[in-house]
């Protein structure tokens, strides 16, 4: 799948003066769990442990997964020089553990599962082609080009298993609309709260709540409409429903809708974040003039 390593990024292109501070908070946060989801792999290869094809294939996906989470925790540290990457994904992972000695998918089905992986790979598609676009500091614009694409063929590889195994399970489609719609509600689990508090609050107590809410808004306001569209379509496409058309059309504004709305709901947490950091662009979404 991706052929780059840390060492085809342009580190010495580094530019200090154009560090959104806000937006390191989350790059942290993005670091620790992409960082961990090379453990994922494991729990995946017992699921599909007859499958020797999509094994090796997840293999490799973990491994660039570990790559994304080296490139955001180096940066990071370039960025900030008195944040320990290696220290703080050791307390990270030390409270939080993925479960990952199982023998079938918690989604009941093989195509349960693929139907999961593609919502995630959507999710951090879009999120690090809206951090791409956010950011003008031209190391990370870079780092995020790089997640993003190879996200996006870790959608089409999951995508490709899925359609193998539906020929098998035929789960039915209302099934596979659940397990997507499901797994977007986990979006905002434990882990991306617990990953934002051990990187920049790791002094206070853990308040899970707090730190979800710290996360959303400082994360939530770089998406455009461009990102959700294609993230509605990649999202459709896995749970089996046209992606383009009236449907499409319908569900990407329902989306935005919903996110514009999180953006209200989260109006004190932004407006403190832009107090520290830059100010939001006009006519973003967490703007005035939105």
């Amino acid at each position: 799948m991706s052929h780059w390593t840390l060492d085809d990024i342009p580190w010495e292109s580094f530019d200090a003066a154009r560090v959104d501070p806000e937006l390191l908070r989350i790059i942290k946060a993005a670091a620790l769990t992409e960082r961990n989801s090379g453990h994922y792999s494991k729990y995946l290869c017992n699921v599909f442990r007859d499958d020797p094809v999509f094994c090796a294939k997840a293999e490799t996906w973990a491994e660039e997964e570990v790559r994304h989470g080296d490139a955001l925790g180096r940066w990071a540290e370039m960025a900030d020089p008195s944040f320990d990457f290696q220290a703080t994904f050791a307390r990270f992972v030390d409270g939080y553990v993925i479960p990952t000695d199982v023998e079938t998918s918690i989604r009941g089905s093989r195509s349960g599962e693929m139907v999961a992986r593609c919502i995630v790979e959507t999710g951090t598609s879009s999120f690090y082609s809206a951090l791409r676009d956010a950011t003008d500091e031209p190391v990370l614009r870079d780092i995020c080009r790089r997640i993003a694409g190879d996200e996006f063929r870790h959608f089409k590889l999951f995508y490709t298993t899925l359609k193998r195994y539906l020929d098998r399970e035929a789960i039915s489609r209302r099934r596979r609309v659940l397990v997507a719609l499901g797994r977007m509600q986990e979006s905002e689990d434990d882990e991306l709260a617990f990953a934002y508090h051990c990187a920049n609050t790791p002094d206070r107590p853990y308040d899970r709540a707090a730190s979800s809410r710290a996360y959303a808004a400082r994360a939530f306001q770089h998406y455009r409409l461009n990102h959700v569209e294609r993230g509605s379509a990649m999202v459709l496409k896995a749970a089996g429903l046209a992606p383009h058309g009236r449907l499409g059309r319908l569900f990407s504004g329902a989306l935005w809708r919903y996110l514009r709305f999180r953006l209200w709901r989260l109006g004190d947490e932004i407006r403190a974040a832009n107090d520290h950091g830059r100010p939001t662009r006009p006519g973003s979404p967490g703007s005035a003039a939105a």
